[in-house]
């Protein structure tokens, strides 16, 4: 769990410093006060990225060179390897996670500016590659646009599988870093290919690289889907499930399409072609996007963002911080009662107990079913 967090010239926030309770936590503020950059700054902990920038020193205050975000964890016993210190009266651990952000140079007293890291990231003030920072801090996010993932761009059901998949394996971050860059390599090469007329024996080099993490990727995620789809959990939640549309890279079929990517000078099969669609049960498997209701599309990404916490609390053995960004104004009285009964542990979430949750609202009676809530104003 997160309990402290300081930001310094983070979007909006010139100095700011939170202290966060184990349980329910309410951040409240009218719009535009910065309610979504607090979460943004804690997804940024976890994953090393940002769930809404396009740019990351677009997370950098207007007026300064460099912001920095500051986290003081919680760590449970069991993560020995995150251990700062051991406190002989028992105390809890203690893990510092940092996040330095730049424009790409500074003005260090100097009449020229001097090039520095875009982005550094530390553990326990000891600078580490992002494959070994994300999920030290484990998040579920829940923001109005993750109900764009039934309808929209299979890009997105993707980036949303990475973003689980890279809190809780190490293997899977790895494997996903080197097939994107491998993919960049193999398109460049296609166009060469296309353009130049070189080889297409450059390509086995790089066909072997996808092959091998693409293999990698496509299990992580099957073992993922599988997970959400077994998953017992009571009406109205136990209508859905999803199917996995894997694109799957081998020889044969780089082969199979060996003219067409030419000619496309673009990668056509393999992971990043993946996609995943929400079904029905009772409807005899009708594709959500197609045949149901904006209600129904509404309570089927629910339904997958309580089985993201269940799956990484139980491949970790940590439980996720719920972050849940405005989200009432957007769901309707019977999703938000759903919500406040996992807040709360009601027994219809029995294999799923939901610890530290940190929510944004500019409007409190949303919250009249939460009690022993904490309450920060902006």
């Amino acid at each position: 769990m997160i309990e402290k967090l300081s930001l310094d010239q983070f979007r909006n926030f010139k100095n700011k410093k939170l202290e966060f309770s184990s349980l329910i936590n309410v951040i409240v503020g009218p719009n535009a006060s910065g309610k979504t950059n607090i979460l943004e700054s804690l997804f940024l902990l976890s994953t090393g990225k940002s769930f809404k920038a396009r740019l990351e020193e677009e997370m950098i205050n207007y007026s300064s060179e460099m912001a920095r975000v500051i986290g003081v964890l919680k760590v449970e016993a069991h993560d020995k390897k995150l251990l700062e210190s051991k406190s002989s009266s028992g105390e809890s651990e203690k893990t510092r996670l940092e996040v330095i952000l730049t424009r790409g140079e500074l003005n260090i007293e100097s009449s020229f500016p001097q090039k520095v890291p875009r982005k550094k990231l530390l553990v326990n003030q000891i600078s580490r590659r992002l494959i070994d920072f994300a999920g030290i801090l484990k998040v579920v996010l829940f923001a109005p646009q993750d109900l764009d993932l039934v309808t929209q761009s299979p890009n997105l059901r993707r980036k949303f599988l990475d973003t689980v998949l890279s809190q809780v394996d190490r293997e899977y971050r790895r494997s996903i870093l080197s097939y994107e860059k491998g993919l960049r390599q193999r398109n460049r090469l296609l166009l060469k290919i296309r353009e130049e007329g070189l080889s297409r024996s450059q390509l086995l080099f790089w066909d072997k690289l996808l092959i091998k993490n693409g293999d990698y990727i496509s299990r992580a995620r099957e073992e993922f889907i599988s997970f959400v789809n077994t998953i017992q959990f009571e009406e109205p939640l136990s209508d859905f499930e999803i199917e996995y549309d894997k694109s799957t890279i081998s020889e044969a079929r780089l082969e199979q399409y060996a003219e067409e990517e030419v000619m496309a000078a673009t990668t056509l099969v393999g992971p990043h072609r993946d996609d995943f669609i929400f079904k029905s049960k009772s409807k005899g498997g009708r594709d959500i996007a197609l045949f149901g209701s904006r209600g129904e599309q509404r309570m089927a990404v629910l339904w997958l963002k309580i089985a993201e916490y269940s799956f990484i609390e139980t491949k970790t053995k940590d439980k996720p911080v719920f972050l849940l960004d405005d989200i009432f104004s957007e769901l309707d009285h019977k999703n938000r009662l759903i919500v406040f009964d996992f807040l709360k542990g009601d027994n219809s979430f029995s294999l799923v107990k939901v610890g530290q949750s940190i929510i944004t609202t500019a409007d409190e009676n949303y919250l009249e079913e939460l009690e022993k809530v904490e309450k920060i104003s902006l």
